[in-house]
């Protein structure tokens, strides 16, 4: 990997944590039910991610799936988990505010990220949702925020990637632009030759059978049946591996 790039790896728990940085990632973004997109972890998967890993944790700052629309009880629980991803020593928090009309809620942007001082400060995908992403820049830009993850408004960062190698040029050195979503060994190579983005946010898997014999197939604990309900998911560490060895000149 040159010195240029970086890779995000999208986790859903301090295991998958763990196998990011044994395959080389940079940083990691640390979630909680990814099933809705990602919101914010518990405490405990904090203050155990910080014990085991020695790159970067971004914390995942949303108290629920859904729109990035949210009351005043919600907007005072993300406050309250900022406080907590700050004192557990977390390096960046991920968050994402929007207004009915889709543009950006300065106000409370404003709030967070005084608040979040010192650490560094992403607005996700809720950036995919605004309006006018020309504008939404500008003003995450004139609030201060370090970076933003997008899939260039679109189902996947490679059918947006018209859009981003527009925010990457319209950006210049003010914020980074990382794209994210469906972002492959298959294609980053392509997609950096074409954006010229220098952070990128990955999210591969495999899966882990269930170590449980005696399996209730009558039952099943979430709402929707159709979830696995003996598997589970973990980041890959040779497919990280292979994704930074793909960014080295």
């Amino acid at each position: 990997m040159n010195d240029k790039t970086l890779i995000e790896i999208c986790v859903n728990s301090v295991q998958s944590a763990v196998e990011a940085q044994k395959g080389g990632a940079h940083r990691v973004e640390l979630c909680d039910n990814m099933y809705e997109g990602g919101t914010t972890p518990s405490y405990g998967s904090i203050e155990t991610a910080r014990k085991y890993l020695k790159i970067g944790i971004n914390v995942m700052i949303r108290p629920r799936g859904g729109d990035f629309c949210y009351s005043d009880l919600e907007f005072e629980i993300m406050k309250n988990d900022i406080e907590t991803a700050k004192k557990l020593k977390a390096d960046g928090i991920v968050f994402g505010i929007l207004k009915p009309n889709g543009s950006i809620d300065i106000e409370r942007s404003r709030e967070i990220l005084h608040l979040a001082k010192p650490l560094s400060v992403t607005c996700h995908r809720a950036f995919d949702m605004t309006a006018d992403p020309f504008q939404a820049l500008d003003e995450l830009i004139d609030l201060g925020v370090n970076r933003v993850l997008t899939s260039g408004q679109r189902a996947s960062a490679w059918e947006g990637s018209d859009l981003i190698a527009q925010l990457v040029q319209k950006a210049k050195n003010h914020i980074i632009i990382m794209p994210g979503v469906d972002i492959f060994e298959s294609n980053i190579q392509q997609l950096a030759a074409k954006t010229q983005a220098t952070e990128y946010h990955v999210f591969v898997q495999k899966k882990i059978e269930s170590r449980m014999t005696f399996r209730n197939f009558k039952a099943f604990m979430g709402s929707n049946p159709d979830l696995p309900e003996y598997e589970t998911f973990i980041t890959d560490p040779d497919r990280v591996r292979a994704i930074c060895n793909l960014m080295k000149i």
